[in-house]
This record gives structure tokens, C-alpha cells and sequence, in this order.
């Protein structure tokens, strides 16, 4: 890499080594080369795609350093500065050529600029995330904000807040047409997901455990139950539930799972699962963010399934 070469003065050699090991999910999602630097030796992942969650990110450095026995880095065509901001943190070795060298094995980090992005201090709203789904669930079309207030039963004014905030962080456009209002985005539906990873919080705010008797019939089946449902995955020994409101077990329930035989997790969610979901099963774009914090490669790649499957409907849905 030239860059590397003219800006740090350091000599960069590649190698053509094939890494043994590497899992499917990995070299699906990323090129990779083995390269010297200075005579230290290093992996360049290169995403075939947009960037990865960080934290699903990190699990995916650490596994390749783990198989290569060397300091992984992530080499990227652009950065926004809160990407930037996540990847220091969490001391991801990162390149974007031309602009930026991040190398914490190596004590180096030099930066020009960083790619510009629209962002809001502001936690994204519960209404806005469940507006924002329910817009990739109809396939990421025009939508009139009326129309979305309807099939969500919010107030005129949830969803003006909603709209705004997904305007104000680039995510969707809010246009005028008379006195009404549309949503539109130029993305398809994976790609709107994908570009709004950062903003998305996990729906599930608690979780805590309760006697089976005191399950409500009408609860959708949330976290690795929902998961089973979805996909061949054994089903867990605790069955999991989702609710907006977990006040009604305040006198009996417990922070800690205490008897899987006769207890059940019951998740306190942001929003009412019930608006996504058409089934007993909460929606599996919510379902995906809940679950994106597991260090599980098994359950990684199942939710990867789940939504590939769930593309490809939302695309069918569409034509």
C-alpha cells in the first residue's frame, strides 16, 4: 500500500499465504491478504460489503487474529467520523487510503478527514426505530406519514417527531406533497437496514423471569424461542417472551433465572412487539437487534439466515 509507504515511511510486502480455517461467514464477508509491515506481520480484511455493526466487527477481527496469530486490520474506502469514533474505541487497527491510519499495535494513528455524516446527539426514538422498520417492512417505498401513523396507531404528533429525527439523521427524506407528508429513501430495504445499524438500539431494555402460570397467552415469543421459530435452531430451555410492560410482574419477579423447569424470561421491549408482527413471534428485524450483542457464532449466522430469508420476501413483496 502506497499510502502506507509514502506517509509512514514503512516497508509493505504482501504475501500470498492462504489462511487455513477460515469460517464461511468470514470469507463471505471480507477479501483478506497477509502482509509485512516493517516485518511485522499482519491481516488486511477487506468488507466486501457495508462495515458490520462494531460489535459484530470486533468478534469477526478476533477470530481471524486468533487463526493468523498476528494483529488484524480493517481496510476501508471511507469512514464516517462516528465509524471512526466506535473503531477507536474499541481499538480496531483500521486504513481508509489516503485519509486515515489507525495502528495501535504499532503506536500510530494519523488522520486527514473523515467522510461527512448527518447526525443527531439524540438516542434515537422508540417511535422512530419502530417507524423506521415498519418502513423497511413495506419494502421501502414512498409512504405517507398518515398512512404510517395509521398502521402503527401513533398520534399525529409521534409521528412527526418520528419522521423529523429519521430526516434530521440522513437516514429517510420527508417530503411535502400539499398538506401531507411522505417518507421516501433511494436504498432498497437491506441496504436502509444495513445504513442505519448505528442508530438502531436493541428493543429489549431489561429481562427478567417470572412462573410460567403468570404467562399471558396473547405475549409474543421473543430472543432465542423467536429465533427457534425462525430458523432449525434447537429450542432453549427457557422459553422467551416480549412485553412493553412488565409492571403487572413487579411482585413476582426475578433479575436472575433462579429455575429453568418452572420459570420463563419475560423481555421489557421500547416499543410494543405487537406493531411488527403479524404472528406469535416478534418481527425478525427487531428480533435481529436484540440478538446482535450475542457472541455466538452459531446464533451470528442463524439471524444472518433468518434476514437473508426475509430479503428476499420483502423483494418478492416489492415487484
Amino acid at each position: 500500500m502506497k499510502y502506507l509507504e509514502q506517509v509512514l515511511g514503512i516497508d509493505v510486502q504482501y504475501e500470498n499465504i492462504h489462511l487455513e480455517k477460515i469460517p464461511n461467514y468470514i470469507s463471505a464477508r471480507y477479501d483478506y491478504k497477509r502482509v509485512s509491515l516493517n516485518r511485522m506481520n499482519a491481516v488486511f480484511l477487506y468488507p466486501k460489503t457495508e462495515l458490520e455493526q462494531v460489535i459484530t466487527l470486533k468478534k469477526h477481527l478476533d477470530t481471524v487474529k486468533n487463526i493468523a496469530n498476528c494483529p488484524v486490520v480493517i481496510v476501508l474506502k471511507h469512514l464516517t467520523s462516528r465509524q471512526k469514533e466506535y473503531l477507536i474505541r474499541e481499538k480496531i487497527a483500521f486504513i481508509v487510503d489516503g485519509k486515515q491510519i489507525y495502528l495501535p499495535f504499532m503506536a500510530t494513528y494519523l488522520q486527514e478527514r473523515c467522510d461527512a455524516q448527518k447526525i443527531t446527539k439524540d438516542v434515537i426514538l422508540p417511535s422512530a426505530q419502530l417507524l423506521l422498520l415498519h418502513f423497511i417492512y413495506k419494502g421501502a417505498k414512498e409512504m405517507y406519514t398518515s398512512q404510517a401513523a395509521k398502521d402503527l396507531s401513533l398520534t399525529p404528533m409521534s409521528i412527526s417527531r418520528a419522521s423529523r429525527q429519521l430526516e434530521n439523521m440522513g437516514i429517510l427524506k420527508v417530503q411535502k406533497n400539499g398538506v401531507q407528508k411522505k417518507l421516501l429513501c433511494e436504498e432498497s430495504p437491506k441496504e436502509l437496514f444495513n445504513k442505519s445499524q448505528g442508530f438502531l438500539l436493541n428493543p429489549v431494555k431489561k429481562t427478567v423471569y417470572v412462573q410460567k402460570k403468570l404467562i399471558e397467552p396473547y405475549l409474543l415469543k421473543s430472543g432465542y424461542s423467536a429465533l427457534s421459530e425462525y430458523s432449525f435452531l434447537n429450542t432453549p430451555n427457557v422459553d422467551y417472551f416480549a412485553s412493553d410492560q412488565i409492571s403487572k410482574w413487579n411482585n413476582c419477579m426475578s433479575n436472575n433465572l433462579l429455575d429453568s423447569k418452572t420459570q420463563v424470561a419475560i423481555e421489557l421491549w421500547r416499543y410494543n412487539p405487537k406493531k411488527l408482527s403479524k404472528t406469535n413471534i416478534v418481527d425478525e428485524l427487531s428480533l435481529a437487534l436484540s440478538l446482535r450483542e450475542v457472541a455466538d457464532e452459531r446464533v451470528e449466522e442463524t439471524v444472518e439466515e433468518m434476514l437473508n430469508n426475509l430479503w428476499r420476501e420483502i423483494d418478492g413483496n416489492r415487484n
